[in-house]
């Protein structure tokens, strides 16, 4: 099956797609990690991707529609893929469709609020990575890693106002991808903002796996 995690930032998208790789036996494809391998690894796109990140400007669709026709053309791909983050507007979902055949979209439906509160909560280690939520999974001490003794902070992606702003820029661009799946009878909304262990629930029985 080859599979898109639809959602806003802060849905769950990478901690579902981290569990459906093992369900589901295949692999997960981030395009900012398919930019960091080509440009790592010197490839023509990958050099056509940096001039454009080093001139400090985004690079431009049909660069990372190429670079994940190479991705998608590799043998741990035969079986099916699940992508997270891509596409993220109505003309890259049509530039996928012209080089991949979409089964499935899955839309994690989790209210603003919900997200807001779920991402401004989250506070992270810089020195060991740890991470922590202050109502789900809270230190034992406030704002002092358990593990290192580090102080706690708040990411800059995680300040409300840049939360908010991520959740508009969502909806403006992305969202209308579920119209688009729905009129190709590929998507399917389920409840993500039961928890983990629900989320998965709902996934499992949304692809019939």
């Amino acid at each position: 099956m080859n599979l898109i995690l639809l959602g806003a930032p802060g849905a769950g998208k990478g901690t579902l797609a981290s569990y459906l790789i093992e369900q589901m036996g295949v692999p997960s494809i981030s395009t900012g990690n398919i930019l960091r391998e080509a440009i790592k690894n010197n490839t023509p796109l990958g050099q056509s991707a940096k001039e454009y990140m080093d001139a400090g400007k985004l690079v431009p669709d049909e660069v990372v529609i190429g670079m994940l026709k190479e991705r998608i053309a590799k043998r741990d791909c035969k079986s099916g893929f699940i992508l997270d983050g891509f596409p993220r507007t109505i003309p890259q979902a049509e530039a996928l469709d012209e080089i991949a055949r979409i089964d499935c979209a899955l839309s994690l439906e989790v209210a603003d609020d919900v997200i807001e509160k779920r991402m401004t909560g989250r506070r992270v280690c810089l020195r060991c990575g740890a991470t922590y939520h202050v109502e789900a999974n809270p230190p034992r001490v406030k704002d002092v890693c358990d593990i290192c003794g580090d102080k706690l902070v708040i990411r800059s992606d995680d300040q409300a106002e840049v939360v908010r702003h991520r959740l508009e820029t969502y909806h403006e661009q992305t969202e209308p991808l579920k119209g688009y799946y729905e009129a190709q009878g590929k998507l399917k909304s389920i409840d993500g903002a039961q928890g983990i262990t629900a989320t998965e629930k709902f996934a499992v029985e949304a692809l019939g796996l």
